[in-house]
């Protein structure tokens, strides 16, 4: 718990065994339930997760086939609804999101500050010498591109590393989240569309050899749903 508040982490992984006993392992204390979703891995993500040291405080959700690291958190959102969260954290199962931020994310929520928190690595120091020149560079357009689609500004968009406050994520249609890449651009626009408070916290970039599962296709998803979301945001009232 922090400040009173229950807190579960939600990890997405999809062929992700050489980096998941990490993430769980270091997963720190006050993270009081894990809920690994398993998006169809065809190598041994499930029983390197079962056999985790902290195992007594992990959860495997299976997906029998894949789905989408959107819907992947969707399921893990609703688990953690199960179980009366407070707050609900993401965390890659490929170990690119630095442990040590986690309370950093988690706070602005536990304190009543915010209902949703985005890291964002754009801001840290180490960025241009971590993440790669084109993936730094699509970020920066990507997030001017959503901050004009939902008419507030958002520094990293596409950053993963996020916290939602149980309250905020009961009142969404978790139904209608984009299931794949493109689901943080689409996941942000909705919470702006129901009145959530979003932060933004800065947050290590971690990059370490991984395989990355973005295919160039995909940005011109992310586009289809930066459209959609300017075509959907709600009208400014004349007293706003």
């Amino acid at each position: 718990m922090l400040n009173g508040k229950r807190i579960v982490a939600v990890v997405p992984a999809l062929d992700e065994g050489p980096w998941i006993e990490e993430v769980l392992a270091t997963m720190p204390a006050f993270v009081d339930q894990v809920f690994v979703v398993d998006d169809a891995s065809r190598d041994d993500t499930v029983k390197r997760a079962t056999g985790a040291r902290c195992s007594a405080m992990v959860e495997v959700l299976r997906h029998s086939k894949n789905a989408g690291v959107g819907a992947a958190i969707v399921t893990g959102y609703r688990r953690a609804l199960d179980v009366e969260a407070d707050v609900v954290v993401v965390m890659a199962g490929d170990g690119q999101m630095d442990p040590c931020d986690l309370q950093r994310v988690v706070e602005p929520i536990a304190r009543g500050e915010a209902d949703y928190v985005k890291g964002n690595r754009l801001r840290h120091p180490e960025v241009r010498r971590s993440m790669p020149k084109a993936r730094y560079v699509g970020s920066l357009v990507l997030s001017k591109l959503t901050g004009w689609a939902i008419g507030q500004s958002v520094e990293d968009s596409q950053c993963g590393y996020t916290a939602i406050g149980g309250e905020l994520l009961r009142r969404l249609d978790l139904d209608a989240i984009w299931p794949r890449f493109g689901y943080p651009n689409d996941l942000l626009a909705a919470i702006v569309r129901a009145g959530g408070r979003v932060f933004e916290v800065q947050v290590r970039p971690v990059y370490r050899g991984e395989q990355s599962h973005l295919r160039a296709y995909h940005v011109g998803v992310i586009l289809y749903l930066i459209a959609r979301a300017r075509l959907r945001r709600r009208p400014i009232q004349a007293d706003d």
